[in-house]
């Protein structure tokens, strides 16, 4: 055994050596340019990807992604030496092409979504239409035109080559040396790849839940390979997975109750009312108690919640899915799917949902939405959440006059919905009602129809003879977060009609008012700094070196991302402010306890039940608690108390944020909370 480690030693030192006297790299690069240079335009795109998608150094540099990029595009790149001639550039034109594609079409796509894309998302091309002023203003940017340059460059190049007579044509005998010791080259730099991999690394891989840490660390090609695999598996997994999905789903909740076991100061005390549920379409608890120059941004959000119980500590979970999302989280307890949405992709499974148990109660449920009913494919997964009717865009009066950004406006939508609701009333003695708003979606571009809301800073200064002036500052006039103010303020107004128009028309008395934001309005980290850490004097931000200058990271970005919630009613018989720190999940049951409804598979809790122990998962494994924010593609977290956090805490944590989406994907996907379920699964077996 001895001998021959030796023989394989003395072999591979006699093949360096040979390597390095016949000087074989040098040759390998002088003789391949046009393969050379091909690596270096698909490494160097999906580095810049990285470079505009997570802006920090750690990450677009993150070598284990260089090389697993560099692995992909050199053994891809290698069987172009089975070609001759013309045939050989045209192939790695090709993936070339394939390659820029992927790097523009997920710069496009994070800008919007900030996540990267999946081929299960194609189903959802068909809303770009209804949303292209969106899409082109906020996601067709300067930055993502620029990984043409390098594309062009390498078509360039070639034709010089041609031209210069310097494109080598192999012949037979040397190009299949060529292609072996290319492949064999991709192969060893994969495997390097490979044995630096961490068994956490490969099971994250694996699940695709974190988008971000998959392309941190496997690089864009390998994540959209894998992204295949997975979109593909949900489909063969529905017909051979079942038996281990319904095992774990059990296993989770083997030690629910079937019956709710617990009882609270909340518990039944809003048994009976009409509920009327608004969903507030980018609404986020930063425009809440905000001022510009003593004028409030939300005056009548802010006396809702001061009459109201509002919870101060909420997040939503959205995925890809964004405000069908929202949905199924605020009606189900579930979480967004791993692939897909399931609003588009899972709209024929069985749901355990807030309506249909409302129904069950004696309650006609309704939703009110004045766009397309087949956005995110609402008019068929509706029905499937238990909603009696579907009150959509060709139910309402929609003309020029009263649109703004993407349809009816919010104000003539909620005075079209009052009349609706009037009429439900005289028919139904108990009802459930959702109210989805429109307005105050991205891009925030019709500032000309929101009013007049100045959002600039008014301030004293001090003039170089010592006396002093008062000016404007233009603060954030101009850029998106103020132009997303100036929206809010419009919807709040808006808002402020319906609770009048409804309490005119005498449908508060018995009535209980749930709002939340349905997620964040992705606005640009560049535009929280600026509001945090603005000069007036100067119409600039502070510089670092500034004693006031306030740190803005991207762990405050992401807690700046809270919306709201709220319960209201107009005898206040609910009020008070609600700290503990809460999640969309968190809502089926908490409600369902004040208005006499339990889902025993509900993942989120009543709030007033598990209080400060509370954890909320988001889609992409982060999570928080009233100790941390937990950021899982950087395994770093932010103290949020002054306390020890050991390693046992996060393990647990992870653990359990693991097995959630694992269990709520798969209940989903398998359709385990339909009863026939087990008979259909068995059948797609034979």
């Amino acid at each position: 055994m001895k001998r021959k480690l030796t023989k394989v030693k003395d072999k591979f030192i006699k093949t360096i050596k040979q390597i390095k006297e016949d000087k074989l790299i040098s040759k390998y690069f002088r003789n391949n340019r046009l393969f050379i240079v091909y690596v270096l335009v698909c490494v160097f795109n999906s580095t810049l990807l990285r470079v505009f998608t997570m802006p920090t150094i750690e990450n677009y540099l993150s070598f284990k992604a260089i090389i697993a990029d560099l692995a992909v595009v050199t053994i891809i790149g290698s069987f172009s030496y089975l070609f001759k001639g013309r045939k050989r550039y045209t192939y790695l034109l090709f993936w070339t092409t394939i390659f820029t594609a992927i790097c523009v079409i997920n710069s496009v796509y994070y800008t919007f979504y900030t996540s990267f894309a999946s081929v299960s998302m194609l189903s959802l091309t068909q809303y770009i239409g209804q949303v292209g002023d969106a899409v082109v203003e906020n996601v067709l940017q300067l930055k993502d035109l620029l990984y043409l340059i390098p594309y062009i460059f390498f078509i360039y190049y070639y034709h010089r080559l041609v031209k210069r007579n310097r494109y080598r044509n192999y012949n037979k005998n040397t190009r299949i040396p060529t292609f072996k010791y290319t492949l064999i080259g991709g192969v060893l730099i994969l495997f390097i790849f490979i044995i630096s991999l961490s068994s956490l690394e490969i099971s994250r891989f694996i699940k695709q839940w974190n988008r971000e840490y998959i392309v941190m660390r496997f690089g864009i090609y390998m994540y959209q390979g894998n992204d295949i695999v997975a979109s593909l598996q949900p489909k063969i997994s529905a017909m051979f997975g079942y038996d281990d999905a319904k095992k774990e789903f059990n296993e989770y909740y083997k030690d629910r109750s079937d019956e709710q076991n617990y009882t609270n100061k909340y518990t039944n005390i809003l048994e009976g009312r009409n509920v009327i549920v608004i969903h507030a379409e980018s609404m986020q608890a930063i425009a809440l108690n905000r001022t510009f120059n003593g004028q409030e941004v939300t005056p009548n959000l802010n006396r809702l919640i001061k009459e109201g119980l509002y919870f101060d500590n909420f997040y939503s979970q959205v995925s890809v899915g964004t405000s069908s999302d929202t949905e199924l989280t605020f009606n189900t307890s579930l979480m967004p799917t791993q692939n897909g949405t399931a609003f588009v992709s899972y709209f024929d499974r069985t749901y355990i949902a807030t309506p249909s148990l409302m129904k069950e109660k004696g309650y006609y449920t309704f939703s009110m939405h004045a766009n397309n009913a087949d956005f995110w494919n609402r008019r068929a997964m509706h029905e499937s959440l238990g909603y009696d009717k579907f009150y959509s865009k060709e139910t309402y009066d929609v003309d020029n006059k009263n649109i703004i950004g993407l349809g009816l406006s919010d104000k003539e939508f909620f005075a079209q919905s009052v009349e609706k609701i009037k009429k439900i009333s005289e028919k139904h003695d108990k009802y459930y009602g959702l109210l989805i708003t429109l307005t105050n979606h991205t891009p925030f571009s019709d500032t000309d129809k929101y009013g007049e809301f100045p959002v600039t800073m008014k301030t004293t200064i001090t003039n170089e003879d010592g006396t002093t002036s008062e000016i404007e500052a233009p603060y954030l006039e101009g850029t998106k977060l103020g132009n997303y103010f100036k929206s809010v303020h419009y919807a709040d107004a808006a808002l402020g009609e319906f609770f009048q128009e409804m309490d005119e028309a005498g449908l508060l008395e018995n009535t209980v008012v749930i709002l939340y934001g349905d997620h964040d309005a992705r606005l640009p980290k560049s535009d929280y700094n600026l509001m945090n850490n603005y000069d007036p004097v100067t119409d600039s931000i502070k510089s670092k070196d500034d004693p006031t200058y306030n740190e803005y990271d991207s762990f405050d970005y992401e807690l700046d991302r809270k919306v709201p919630f709220l319960i209201w009613t107009k005898d206040k018989v609910v009020q008070g402010q609600v700290d503990y720190t809460m999640g969309m999940y968190d809502v089926m049951p908490t409600i369902g306890n004040m208005l006499g409804f339990y889902n025993k598979y509900a993942l989120g809790h009543d709030i007033f039940e598990i209080k400060d122990n509370n954890i909320v998962v988001f889609p992409n494994g982060n999570w928080i608690t009233d100790k941390i924010y937990y950021n899982s593609q950087k395994g770093e977290y932010k103290l949020l108390k002054d306390e020890i956090i050991d390693e046992d805490y996060i393990t647990k944590n992870n653990e359990y944020a693991d097995k959630l989406l694992s269990v709520s994907n798969k209940a989903i996907v398998f359709d385990l909370f339909n009863p026939n379920s087990e008979e259909e699964a068995v059948s797609k077996e034979k």
